[in-house]
């Protein structure tokens, strides 16, 4: 029987080595910590009770950190101690149908979620080799962005306009709009009110988005940090995905709330003040999170990433600093009027200002062909409507084109989340094309409007699933779409002589 030898190897402990310093000073959720000489911009901090930090700066005489955590639990000659890791997250498929804050603790009284991985939250955007162009449709279902303004998946469209003017309401109907599509949507609140955060996650519930649906959530009552931190967070999440093959959408509402919340932790970070207070480096602070958007070759996993930023202006002024900034980083813009908000008409989509800039190369052959020449019909009509206004009586020809402009406005009006699928769209602009709706009156062109869509899923099934899959205005599909309207009309001209 062969005896054991007793193992008379050395066993020598692993040896960590970190940095040690002492807090100066912590107020407003800033630290200065003096003794940590080899420390990294984003590098990680403990302080001596468990609370973390990051780095955000550094002189010769002390380093600045910005405290993840209840300042009030931290007192001046603290010891802190620095991490080898850079700043990263829980990340995995469990973080899917969950609220969680910037720093990845859920918020929803669901339980602790088990990460499948770790994810740097400041990452380098990947560079313009590793891209591919962006060729397909992100539908919004929002008539009026579809068919004029069309976004792509990995573009970045900018929404701005006033306040209360539906900003977040278009960004909520896309959201809800990729139910089914495989896409993950991640929305991140920004330095907004909870309680207005919560009615929008409850009507996100209510249609049943939280499947596909990360929500990350740093209110106003948040330290400044964790709002300083939460756009990046977003992105980070959506990174993990996109990495993986998948299209991921993410919406930042709103990137105004974040560069005030920037412009007031550099000032206390004594940074020099430039342009309306913010520092000199607020250009980068946007644009490094822009940059993550794309759509990726097929050797890194072929994923894509959208950006819907969200940005307020103050009376119309779009020529802000932090406004100028975004228009110029992203890949177009949806501009928000306000005067066409009070008017009604909504969503107050001002398509003389709105433009993509990756264009109709996104859009379905048949979305593409409908929409034309809407931008420009748009535009004359109000530009028409305007010029008549004090004219009392027209000629035939401008009440023709005011009674077409009428029938247009009314089809682009779209009540809040209730976006519209690409069968519905397509069906109500070939009949608009079709020069057919102009001569309804407005209550049966309502009726036409909502009732459509179900009239063919009922009597034509088999054209709607064709529409569907092919996006294409076929010979065949046109005639089969005017027969359909045929009978609907005749339907409804029975059914009043019915009542």
């Amino acid at each position: 029987m062969k005896k054991n030898k007793p193992d008379h190897s050395i066993h020598i402990p692993k040896l960590e080595v970190k940095e040690v310093g002492l807090v100066k000073e912590a107020k407003r959720g800033i630290a200065k910590v003096a003794g940590l000489p080899s420390c990294i911009y984003g590098q990680l901090v403990e302080f001596k009770n468990g609370i973390t930090g990051m780095v955000i700066g550094f002189n010769p005489e002390e380093t600045l950190v910005i405290i993840l955590g209840e300042e009030s639990h931290i007192s001046v000659g603290d010891s802190v101690t620095t991490f080898s890791e850079f700043f990263s997250l829980p990340v995995g498929e469990q973080l899917i149908g969950r609220v969680v804050s910037s720093t990845g603790k859920p918020l929803d009284d669901k339980g602790d979620i088990a990460a499948s991985d770790y994810y740097p939250v400041f990452r380098e955007a990947p560079g313009i080799i590793a891209r591919e162009p962006i060729t397909e449709p992100l539908l919004t279902g929002i008539k009026a962005l579809d068919l004029t303004v069309p976004i792509g998946k990995g573009q970045r469209e900018l929404i701005i306009g006033d306040r209360q003017t539906g900003k977040s309401s278009i960004a909520l109907d896309t959201i809800i709009n990729q139910k089914g599509k495989d896409i993950v949507c991640i929305y991140c609140w920004v330095g907004g009110s909870y309680s207005v955060f919560e009615s929008f996650m409850h009507m996100l519930s209510r249609k049943n988005a939280f499947p596909y649906l990360v929500a990350v959530c740093a209110p106003a009552a948040t330290p400044a940090a964790e709002q300083y931190l939460a756009p990046y967070t977003a992105a980070a999440i959506g990174e993990y995905f996109m990495y993986r093959g998948r299209d991921v959408l993410v919406v930042f509402d709103d990137l105004t709330k974040h560069a005030w919340t920037y412009r007031q932790m550099s000032l206390l970070l004594e940074r020099a003040p430039g342009r309306e207070a913010y520092p000199g480096d607020v250009f980068f602070l946007h644009s490094q999170l822009m940059e993550r958007a794309g759509r990726l070759k097929k050797e890194l996993g072929g994923g894509t990433m959208t950006f819907l930023p969200i940005v307020e202006t103050m009376q119309g002024d779009i020529t802000g600093y932090i406004q100028t900034n975004l228009i110029s980083m992203t890949d177009g813009q949806i501009y928000l009027n306000t005067s066409l908000f009070q008017e009604g008409f909504k969503p107050a989509i001002d398509l003389g200002l709105s433009v993509s800039r990756v264009g109709s190369k996104v859009q379905y052959p048949a979305i593409r062909e409908l929409g034309g020449g809407l931008r420009l019909e748009y535009a004359q009509y109000r530009e028409m409507l305007r010029l008549t206004r004090l004219r009392t009586r027209l000629s035939e020809e401008a009440m023709a084109h005011i009674q077409r402009g009428e029938t247009l406005e009314e089809l682009f009006r779209q009540d809040n989340f209730n976006p519209l699928s690409l069968v519905e769209e397509i069906v109500l602009f070939y009949a608009f094309s079709r020069k057919i709706l102009e001569v309804l009156t407005p209550t049966v062109l309502k009726k036409f409007k909502t009732g459509i869509l179900q009239f063919l899923l009922e009597s034509e099934p088999g054209l709607v699933e064709e529409i569907e899959e092919g996006g294409e205005l076929s010979e065949d599909v046109r005639r089969r779409l005017d027969n359909a309207f045929i009978m609907y009309f005749k339907k409804l001209k029975q059914a009043e002589v019915n009542t």
